[in-house]
């Protein structure tokens, strides 16, 4: 079983720009089109929040738009910059997205591995939280699969990254959250997005991971007392590869068009031909 995970896209309106300077919605269809020309295409697409910029209906309207060209299903958590109603009324009739407690929580079920995908948002501002009643909704999701592997996708982190000014709104309870997952083991992965970073750490029991941006990067200066900037790096998802023999094994893709692929030509002086030659 195969995963992408694409984040961050800040989608704006058509003709409009985010931050003065990033087309974000450029260059989500420049990754609809990297992902469409993998060689072996994902099964399925999460998308870990802040899907738009401001969380406006023309913007899920416009993100409809450019995501339909994908072959694959697409699953939806919002973060920070999304408005739960605007994204429910365009993205609601898919029938995957629940609203029954205020939360768009949801499990992604039929496949080899389960999927629980978690809305971290606190309306009005840039942190977000597994408070108590999400935390009841994730451990009573949990104990109806203990024994199929599960991977959970969310917007905030909940644990810190070494990027300051990012983790002070960061998805607060974590701790509470990481005794939950504590309790079972058969977690594979957390994955977030928010940072605009590839990241790795070890939490929870479990692994968490921070997939880059499919637009604008955070600048990666991991100094206390700075405040977050953007550097225009190159733009990427993550494959997520599941398989019973190595378990989730993830990979960052760069999105765009590169030259090759080339055969690896070996030099003659090259010194593996010559244990090869020894060998023999």
């Amino acid at each position: 079983m195969m995963i992408a995970q694409i984040t961050d896209m800040h989608i704006r309106p058509r003709g409009k720009i985010a931050y003065g300077r990033v087309d974000t919605n450029a260059m989500l269809e420049a990754a609809v089109i990297t992902l469409e020309g993998l060689p072996r295409k994902p099964d399925l697409v999460i998308a870990t929040g802040d899907l738009t910029d401001c969380g406006l209906a023309e913007e899920y309207e416009v993100l409809r738009d450019i995501l339909e060209p994908l072959s694959m299903p697409v699953y939806l958590v919002p973060g920070n910059h999304d408005r739960r109603a605007e994204l429910f009324a365009e993205f609601g009739s898919d029938g995957y997205m629940k609203n029954d407690d205020g939360f768009l929580h949801y499990t992604i079920e039929g496949h080899e591995m389960r999927l629980i995908g978690l809305d971290t948002v606190v309306p009005g501002h840039g942190h977000g939280e597994m408070c108590a009643k999400r935390l009841a909704w994730l451990e009573g999701r949990l104990a109806e699969r203990r024994n199929q592997p599960t991977l959970v996708f969310m917007h905030h982190p909940p644990f810190s990254t070494g990027l300051a000014d990012m983790d002070r709104i960061n998805c607060r309870n974590g701790q509470a959250m990481s005794g939950v997952l504590r309790r079972v083991d058969n977690i594979e992965r957390v994955v977030c997005g928010h940072h605009h970073r590839p990241i790795t750490v070890r939490w929870g029991g479990t692994v968490g991971s921070v997939a880059p941006s499919t637009a604008h990067q955070v600048t990666l200066d991991l100094v206390p007392d700075n405040s977050t900037t953007f550097v225009m790096e190159p733009p990427g998802f993550q494959l997520h590869l599941w398989s019973k023999e190595a378990g989730l094994v993830t990979h960052t893709v760069p999105i765009g068009r590169f030259e090759g692929p080339f055969p690896p030509v070996l030099d003659a002086d090259y010194p593996g031909h010559k244990v090869k030659a020894e060998a023999t």
